[in-house]
């Protein structure tokens, strides 16, 4: 075979599968840290703090290498749907015994604000961006949420259920999305 543009002249590998699985595995193994269990003790208390699983949670420090330090929680996730309704009871003790993290909502048109405020669980809440809105202002609307709480976006994980509302993790540049269902259903996964 001719080496071509781009080619470093050094060995072929092809049939050599396993051997090039060993050597990537060996490689990654001696990038990740070992951790005291000191140090894991923590994670693993920070992520009960939070509400997440411990998988979620150390992926997010991994993809991001910061902690979690706040949430958007849509009205969808937090399953009020129109003015007058209650914040339900078992998002209502979720919410409360969610310890060191910003809690904010972003809010469905037309519901209003204090539709989800009025529960005292949350700290703060604002306009979700319309499904109308070009991406760009979307991204530019979850940005100024983020902003306006004086925290960088890649700490905060957005719970939703829609599609649109995972677009907003992705636009947001936050650390990840999932479903209202997953975080307020338990610890378990």
């Amino acid at each position: 075979m001719i080496a071509g543009i781009g080619h470093n002249n050094g060995p072929e590998f092809e049939g050599e599968t396993s051997w090039r699985r060993f050597a990537w595995n060996r490689a990654r193994e001696s990038l990740l840290p070992t951790l005291p269990i000191e140090v894991l003790r923590l994670r693993v208390k920070r992520a009960q703090q939070l509400g997440l699983p411990y998988r979620t949670y150390a992926g997010v420090r991994a993809a991001t290498g910061r902690d979690v330090i706040g949430f958007l929680f849509s009205s969808n996730a937090l399953r009020v749907l129109c003015d007058g309704q209650a914040l339900p009871s078992d998002r209502v003790s979720r919410l409360a015994a969610l310890v060191g993290a910003d809690r904010t909502a972003v809010v469905q048109p037309p519901l209003s604000l204090d539709a989800v405020l009025e529960a005292g669980v949350l700290d703060a809440a604002s306009p979700a961006p319309r499904s109308t809105e070009s991406w760009v202002a979307m991204r530019d609307q979850i940005r100024a949420i983020i902003l306006s709480r004086g925290r960088p976006s890649d700490g905060y994980l957005v719970i939703g259920e829609t599609p649109l509302e995972r677009e907003w993790a992705e636009a947001g540049k936050t650390a990840g999305f999932l479903t209202g269902d997953r975080y307020f259903g338990g610890l378990a996964g």
